[in-house]
């Protein structure tokens, strides 16, 4: 039999591995949300817009890979909730920004604390050296998320 080391040899054995694990904590993790109920398309959304300050609709739409008449659903449900407003665009007249609004900092702030308190209090039960693992690889992860 082999050891979960052997059998992380290859390459494609290692990216196997990442992806179940990675999408099973993101799973975990958004079980912890905060209990706004925000979908998790209106949530990277705002998330987004955080960000990049800024955006218009159509930036946001191609930023997240969604249909613009889609985007424009979600940002009038996120303004009606007082999460997002609409400005002036500062050089085209013709189009406007979306931009956090207090209340939605407050929100992402919330659910953030929120995640990392479960995630802090998970890691509570590791190993010193299996923390020092993940405090080398969270670079490496970064990185991983970035390219």
């Amino acid at each position: 039999m082999l050891t979960n080391a052997q059998n992380l040899r290859s390459d494609a054995a290692l990216a196997s591995a990442l992806r179940v694990s990675l999408a099973r904590l993101t799973r975990r993790m958004r079980k912890q949300a905060a209990h706004h109920s925000l979908t998790p398309t209106q949530l990277a959304t705002l998330v987004a817009v955080e960000r990049h300050t800024a955006m218009t609709p159509g930036e946001l739409a191609e930023h997240e890979k969604v249909q613009p008449p889609s985007m424009t659903r979600v940002i009038a449900k996120l303004e009606a909730r007082g999460l997002l407003e609409r400005k002036p665009h500062p050089t085209d007249r013709r189009q406007v920004t979306v931009s956090v609004t207090p209340q939605g900092a407050a929100l992402l702030k919330e659910e953030r604390l929120t995640k990392e308190a479960w995630l802090a209090q998970r890691l509570k039960d590791l190993t010193p050296e299996e923390r020092a693992t993940l405090r080398a690889a969270a670079p490496i992860l970064e990185k991983l998320s970035t390219m």
